[in-house]
């Protein structure tokens, strides 16, 4: 129930706080302070499942409760991430990504796809210290490996082996961050 009351609340005053920018000095220090992130980080910490330190949670993003946000990873404005999506740590993320952890059916011949529901949901994991860019789209079942960049617009339909650089509709791996080739 405290939950869904932080979530509310969430939905309501998110766009309230826009990210105001203030620095403070302090003993010949300068801190500078976003209060719309420092309120966004306090209610999700208290809305999703498992919530690290230090997390940046960009404005008009939209994520379900049971979802796993790491540390020092961040998910971007306008990012869209459903309910069972794992995120590790130190995860870079762009606007606009999006995240589809199952699809509609359309098996059957005889009957509308639009009436035929959803599949199972099949959970996307991004492992620690990955990059991904702006406008990604993460279909379901995925795993991006440890150290892999994604790079804008890709559309990553199968898993990305870790040290990855990839890129493209859909996603391909160009090259391996280790020895800098494939």
């Amino acid at each position: 129930m405290i939950q869904r009351i932080y979530s509310i609340l969430y939905r309501i005053t998110a766009n309230l706080f826009p990210d105001s920018y203030c620095y403070v000095s302090f003993l010949g220090k300068s801190y500078h302070i976003s209060i719309g992130l420092k309120y966004r980080r306090f209610l999700a910490k208290h809305i999703i499942k498992k919530c690290g330190k230090e997390v940046n949670i960009e404005r008009h993003s939209h994520f379900g409760r049971n979802i796993v946000l790491g540390d020092y990873s961040g998910i971007g404005s306008r990012c869209h991430v459903p309910n069972g999506v794992v995120i590790g740590s130190h995860v870079m993320m762009g606007p606009e990504v999006v995240f589809y952890v199952r699809n509609h059916l359309f098996s059957r011949l005889d009957v509308p796809m639009c009436q035929q529901g959803f599949g199972e949901v099949k959970p996307i994991v991004i492992e620690d210290d990955v990059w991904i860019g702006r406008r990604v789209i993460i279909l379901p079942g995925v795993t991006i490996g440890r150290g892999s960049v994604i790079g804008a617009g890709a559309v990553v339909a199968k898993d990305i082996p870790p040290y990855s650089v990839a890129v493209g509709n859909p996603c391909k791996v160009v090259r391996n961050r280790i020895n800098n080739g494939i």
